[in-house]
């Protein structure tokens, strides 16, 4: 069901048109002020009745689940009646059968007695948080939060109108009745579907039904946090956070290509956190940003982007070259961050940290290369040198012993076999899993990769997701129910039994852009396309098959769309095809 549901939206995305938009005469110059909404709206009826708190009081629900016009009419022909007494409120719960983002329309009938009625209207992102009581920002465990996007709410409704609420992420709404002897009149009530409206240049596909559902949610997952700006969450962290922006960038470049989304944001982040601050306040965050910076050069070969933030690079490294003394030694700052799960490990952060400095070194390196900025991409060479006077081991953390790998600070296989692969998709991360997988395939093992692709994202899958999550612990699933059912007595609550740290209970989001990094591995390492000169102007298209029988799929570059088929012979040698426009060298 994951599969078609997803990739029907992918297909109507794809075939969508943006119509010009006509503001009335009436406004005159004061048009020049009027910002239009980037946004589609789609409204997306109910897929199923989950629940009615009281069959005798609510009758012909199964109306909700019909296409609508959006008109209410007058009468109460062809509608859901919720009826409440002096004591009994009546309560609805509607699945919308994937996660979305966006709000609800309400197209109301009569009420008995004619006049507004008060509902509550609670969004969840599982059964369980749509149906949880709001804890008033105490972040306690079993309740949930309206932290960054209101969810649980009380309001009036009219009779014979309509009207639109909230703006946040979620798949279930619960509706309740609240006005004591009413009988509230429902004709529609379709979720308001709000997104990009762009097509899925890019695909994956192959053999493995599994690895094609992961690949496509790790898509789906960026796709709905590429609003006016690039989020990091549709619930919560409705913000840009530039480090977790580095795996939905990744995925953007893999999915959709050059997207304007990924300019905008990097250009407000730099906006509002000006040097020499740390970009969100977090020393590893302007790390990243040279990082995305160089893989977005690479892959677009805008030279004008880098241009219009060649102060901001350079003034970085002159930050980061402030704080790294001739010992190797480095003040950067107090706190250090790689991502949640791995903060009890200090040591291992420790060592983690450093090796994101090196390797955005070593691309800021790049940068500067190219921007002609000789004196920097000698300084950045420079604090490489004093930095690896000090080189401190992973302690164990496989998020540390990844960036080592990465960074050419340990060798592949060993941060493989000595920390990354022990225990296999044990305590992977959401966020840090896709520098994991990275450092496996650095050191050969891509049928392990693969594997704990399938067991870790594809847990989530097996749980109900349709999107990709915040965190995720194997360890929490040998007695969970899935989110999208109520959970029976005895078993855990995945939703609101587990999280940590920042994201407790219920404020865990479960549609969080930096979990999609299987969809980018994918592609880079199973599809084998590496991008060798900027602009996607050289591709290296190495496949990695593993147990797969073949594997097809797009790329999406500036100078149009490359096809790739793989097909394993009985041998076991593989025969490609590639089909690349005009413009594109593959080797």
């Amino acid at each position: 069901m994951i599969r078609v549901t997803i990739i029907t939206i992918a297909l109507c995305i794809a075939g969508a048109a943006k119509a010009q938009t006509y503001v009335p005469p009436v406004f005159g110059a004061d048009s020049l002020n009027i910002h239009t909404d980037e946004m589609t709206r789609l409204y997306v009826p109910p897929q199923k009745v989950m629940w009615i708190s009281n069959d005798s009081l609510v009758s012909n629900a199964e109306i909700l689940l019909l296409p609508g016009t959006g008109q209410t009419e007058l009468g109460r022909r062809n509608m859901c009646s919720m009826h409440t007494t002096e004591s009994d409120t009546t309560s609805i719960l509607l699945d919308y059968g994937r996660e979305l983002h966006g709000g609800l329309k309400l197209v109301l009938g009569s009420a008995k007695p004619w006049k507004p009625t008060s509902i509550r209207i609670r969004f969840g992102e599982s059964v369980s948080e749509a149906c949880s009581q709001n804890d008033g920002g105490k972040r306690r465990k079993g309740y949930s939060t309206n932290d960054h996007a209101m969810r649980d709410m009380i309001m009036q409704v009219p009779s014979d109108g309509q009207i639109e609420i909230g703006s946040t992420g979620f798949r279930f709404i619960r509706i309740d009745c609240l006005s004591p002897n009413t009988t509230m009149y429902l004709k529609e009530a379709p979720a308001i579907f709000r997104y990009r409206n762009i097509p899925y240049l890019g695909s994956f596909r192959c053999n493995d039904q599994r690895l094609n559902d992961i690949w496509m949610t790790g898509a789906y997952t960026v796709h709905l946090n590429m609003q006016e700006y690039l989020w990091d969450g549709i619930k919560r962290d409705r913000l840009i956070w530039l480090g977790d922006m580095h795996p939905e960038v990744a995925t953007i470049m893999s999915v959709f290509g050059h997207n304007e989304v990924v300019n905008k944001s990097i250009d407000l982040a730099c906006e509002q956190f000006p040097l020499p601050q740390w970009l969100n306040g977090i020393s590893t965050y302007s790390m990243w940003y040279l990082i995305i910076q160089h893989e977005w050069y690479m892959h677009n070969g805008d030279i004008d982007f880098l241009r219009h933030h060649r102060a901001y690079i350079t003034g970085v490294i002159d930050r980061i070259d402030e704080c790294v003394d001739e010992e190797g030694n480095e003040n950067l700052a107090k706190q250090r961050f790689l991502d949640w799960p791995s903060s009890p490990n200090q040591p291992g952060v420790e060592a983690g940290c450093r090796a994101l400095l090196g390797w955005a070194l070593k691309d800021a390196e790049v940068l500067c290369n190219l921007l002609e900025e000789q004196e920097h991409a000698k300084k950045c060479r420079a604090i490489s040198k004093r930095l690896k006077k000090q080189i401190k081991q992973p302690n164990g953390l496989k998020q540390a012993a990844a960036l080592m790998s990465i960074a050419g600070l340990m060798k592949p296989e060993q941060a493989c076999s000595e920390v990354i692969s022990v225990g296999g998709a044990k305590d992977f991360s959401t966020f840090y899993g896709y520098y994991m997988l990275q450092a496996l395939a650095q050191a050969g093992e891509y049928q392990q990769a693969v594997d704990i692709i399938r067991q870790y994202w594809g847990g989530m899958l097996d749980l109900g997701a349709t999107t990709f999550w915040e965190d995720f612990n194997l360890d929490w699933t040998h007695n969970a129910a899935r989110l999208d059912d109520f959970v029976p007595e005895g078993k855990d609550d995945i939703h609101g039994d587990f999280g940590d740290y920042c994201y407790p209970s219920f404020r865990h989001s479960f549609c969080h852009g930096w979990a999609s990094g299987p969809t980018p591995w994918m592609t880079q390492h199973i599809l084998g396309v590496k991008i060798v000169d900027a602009g996607c102007k050289t591709l290296r298209i190495t496949p990695h098959l593993g147990d797969l029988e073949w594997a097809e799929g797009t790329f999406p570059t500036p100078l149009g769309v490359v096809y790739i088929k793989h097909v394993k012979g009985a041998d076991g040698k593989i025969v490609s095809t590639v089909k690349a426009p005009d413009g594109i060298k593959v080797i």
